[in-house]
Parts: structure tokens; C-alpha cells; sequence
């Protein structure tokens, strides 16, 4: 039986979204970027998109949540995740 796939979607800041990205791809998961704008100030924004094995979600989470921590303003919420099942996942 195949393993279920994920996408893992993460809301991250601008300045935040090359460190991040950085991390993932370090740790082999490849990345999708798309800039967004959204929130109570319309701030511009960055969605990381990671497809992945449902059993590489916690590794992904886990280097998200590393790399958000290393920022420079600790304090601040620096990511919103979803994690969203997906019924078709195909690389051609």
C-alpha cells in the first residue's frame, strides 16, 4: 500500500521565507514559493508549498519551527501551517 501524501502549506514573512526555504531544501524537501499578501495589515507575505510523504510531515514541521526560531525577533508568531491531505500527487 502506498503512503499517504501531504501538502504542507507555511504563511511565512518575506524576511523570513529565504532562511526557511534554505533549511527545507537542506533537508531535501523541495519548495514551491508564492508571494501573497494577506492579514489584518497587508503585509506582504511568502507561502511555502511542500509536498511531501505523511510521514515526513513532523521533519518538515520540526525545520519550519527551527528555522522560524532563529530569527531575530523570537516573540513574534513567524509562520502559519497547514497541513492539508491531498488525493492525487504526481511528478511528471
Amino acid at each position: 500500500m502506498q503512503e499517504s501524501r501531504k501538502i504542507v502549506l507555511a504563511v511565512v514573512s518575506r524576511a523570513d521565507a529565504n532562511h526557511i526555504t534554505d533549511a527545507l531544501v537542506a533537508h531535501q524537501y523541495s519548495v514551491t514559493r508564492m508571494s501573497s499578501t494577506g492579514g489584518f495589515f497587508r503585509r506582504g507575505s511568502v507561502t511555502l508549498i511542500v509536498g511531501v510523504n505523511e510521514s515526513d510531515v513532523p521533519s518538515v514541521l520540526d525545520v519550519i519551527r527551527f528555522a522560524c526560531r532563529s530569527s531575530s525577533q523570537p516573540e513574534q508568531s513567524r509562520a502559519t501551517i497547514y497541513v492539508l491531505n491531498t488525493n492525487l500527487f504526481e511528478q511528471t
